[in-house]
Formats: C-alpha cells, structure tokens, sequence
C-alpha cells in the first residue's frame, strides 16, 4: 500500500465524540496567526469558539498572533473571544521579525496545548471541521506527529476557475521542489496549505523559517527527523481566500526556495541552520509599468530562521 493510500484521510472518518475520548488528557490549542485581518478574524474566532469550546470541548483555548496588524485585528479577535498575542510582544528578548512563521513560533511561548492546530485568518469558504478533520490522525494515530489539510481551493476571479487553481505558488514552486528534490513527499496535495497540525514535542524542536516558507520547511524537516509515515494529511472539503497579488506571491517564493536552499535541497543535510538567528534578505528586483514605462523596484526579502524553540531558555 502506497503512502498515500495508508496516509490520506477525510475529515468525516472521525466523530467528534470519538475524538473526545481519544485526547485523553491530551491540551490542544487552536493558533491562528493574522497580519491584517479584521474583516475576517472574528468570524473565524467566533464559529470555531461556538462549536469546538461552548459546545463541545475539543479545544483548550483559541489563541490569534497578531503579527504588527495596523488595522483592528486585535480589537476584533479579542472580542470574538480569542486569547491575542502581539507577536512583537511576546519574548521580547528575543526581539521579533515580521511574518507569518515568525508568529507561530512564538505561539510556542503562549500556549499550552500538546498538540497545536493553525488555521489562517482570511478563510471565507470554511467550516469548522477543519479542526476535528486535522486532529483526527494525530489523536488516533501515535506514529503520526504533522497533518496537513488539502481541499478545493478556487481561484476567486471570474468564472470557470478550476478546483485547485488558488495555489499558485504550489503548482509553479512548491511541487515541482518536491519532484527534483524531495519526491517521496510527491503525494501530499497541498504542501502549503495554512490548515495543519502538528505536536508541540515536534515543532519546537525543528528550525522555523520566519515567512512563508514555514509550511514547507515543517515538511521537509519532519520526513528528516521522523520519516514519511510520521506525516498524515486529510481532506477537508473546500476552502477560499483572499489572494495574494502577483508580486507578492514572487516575494513568497523567493523565501520558499530560500529556505530549501539552506536545507541543501536535500532532507538528509543539515547545515547548522538551526543556530542562526540573524535577519537575512535577498533582494529581489521585481517590474512594474509607470509613467509609460516598466520600471524596476527592488524588494528585500527576509529569510531568516528562529532556532528550536526548545533550545531557547525560557
């Protein structure tokens, strides 16, 4: 039987009431990093609050990172219900770096839970089984220790998108790093996807690219540490979100491919990564049309890494 036969799930195949009396004395925490937010924060922290702590008690707490939001994210979440953290708050000691794997690394400072559940902010098509969905292999299965959510992901532009056509940066980077260098992580559907959990014992021992590349990194590093089996993934139906600009998605790959360029390209080699801490960039020079013309503009890059939080003193 392939991995992917023996590894892929749905998010129905567990009840919640099965779920409950798997945890045990099992914490778990929902973390929902959001830069920005406010539109749709709340209505995430609300819906998963009402069903999964009021209703039935498969959550410990819900906490939001707030990640140098300019606009009333924190007000909002907060008043959703959620336990908010500014990012930029929290260790202070060990300063703070914009981004999202910035924030959920420090929400290993905040929270509690053995078993940590993120989910992004901007989700407009979602339901709350994303949760129980994500938790089910690792509440069932020991050996399992990082899911990853896939599901239906339009592109919201237009008519006749194609199912999966949202994950840009997927289709154009991620996969085709998996194929040359990382093959037998081929049968996840989407290794980028913001919807995953994972063990605290895991993820605080593994080096966290302070940007986007966080999801892929975890990934990687896992199949490093704890093998192909270790790792799970589970359908949860259909999700939508805000999309990013083009240019944007540019400066997202650029900290992708950054970061398996400090893996060596290769999930066996590890390069002393883990100890670095300092604030490297890259700068990517980007075109844009202006006063009739295309013009160049140069953006910087972070792609800097937090240690494991483990080896950090608390």
């Amino acid at each position: 039987m392939s991995w992917f036969d023996r590894n892929t799930h749905h998010w129905d195949e567990w009840s919640l009431a099965s779920l409950l009396e798997a945890r045990g004395d099992q914490r778990v925490s929902l973390v929902v990093p959001a830069r920005n937010e406010a539109a749709t924060v709340g209505d995430v922290v609300t819906r998963v609050r009402e069903a999964l702590v009021d209703t039935v008690a498969l959550l410990d707490e819900i906490v939001v990172i707030d990640s140098d939001s300019t606009d009333d994210t924190y007000a909002v979440a907060t008043g959703a219900g959620a336990v908010v953290h500014r990012s930029a708050e929290i260790r202070p000691d060990l300063g703070s770096v914009p981004g999202k794997g910035e924030a959920m690394w420090k929400s290993l400072f905040v929270t509690s839970g053995d078993v940590l559940v993120f989910m992004d902010a901007d989700l407009v098509e979602w339901d709350t089984h994303f949760v129980p969905g994500l938790l089910g292999p690792l509440l069932t299965r020991p050996e399992v220790a990082l899911v990853k959510g896939f599901y239906e992901r339009p592109l919201l532009v237009g008519e006749g998108a194609g199912a999966y056509d949202g994950g840009r940066v997927t289709e154009l980077v991620a996969r085709p790093l998996i194929a040359l260098a990382y093959p037998s992580l081929s049968g996840l559907v989407q290794p980028l996807a913001g919807e995953w959990a994972v063990r605290r014992s895991l993820f605080e021992s593994l080096s966290v690219p302070t940007g986007y590349a966080v999801e892929l990194a975890a990934l990687v590093d896992t199949l490093a540490v704890r093998g192909l089996d270790a790792i799970a993934q589970v359908d949860l139906g259909r999700r939508a979100h805000r999309h990013q600009e083009l240019l944007d998605l540019g400066a997202m790959a650029t900290q992708i491919l950054g970061a398996m360029r400090d893996r060596g390209m290769d999930p066996g080699l590890r390069d002393g990564r883990s100890s670095t801490t300092e604030d490297r960039t890259v700068t990517l020079r980007q075109y844009r049309p202006g006063a009739g013309r295309i013009a160049p503009t140069d953006r910087a890059v972070p792609l800097s890494e937090r240690p494991p939080a483990s080896s950090v003193a608390r």
